[in-house]
């Protein structure tokens, strides 16, 4: 079920970033819910090769940039997604921010 919420909230939040950076265009629906598919594949792939080491959450700007580079590469994959690479460094902020007050994943309630 996590992965559900995490594919929902992504999709959203890339449209958004989209809607909001300039240099980043996503053509429709079908175009954010791959990129928001593959965005997660290949950061899986990424942290998975890194063993949890480059991740926006464990390593700062390195993380940062990752994120950057991972958006930028996609629109390589996926039609009707464009993003220059400076809208892709502020678009990988700019989700980073949102992904902090936005719960991506179910916390478990204290047992009392």
């Amino acid at each position: 079920m996590r992965h559900v919420i995490r594919f929902i909230v992504s999709a959203i939040v890339l449209a958004l970033v989209a809607f909001l950076i300039p240099g980043f265009s996503i053509a429709g629906f079908g175009s954010v819910l791959l990129a928001a598919l593959a965005i997660m594949v290949v950061g899986w792939l990424v942290e998975a090769l890194t063993r949890n080491r480059i991740t926006p959450y464990g390593r700062g700007v390195v993380g940062f940039l990752v994120s950057a580079g991972i958006l930028y590469v996609i629109q390589f994959i996926i039609p009707g997604y464009r993003i220059g690479f400076f809208s892709a460094l502020v678009a990988s902020m700019l989700i980073g921010i949102i992904d902090i007050f936005v719960p991506t994943t179910r916390s478990k309630a204290p047992i009392e």
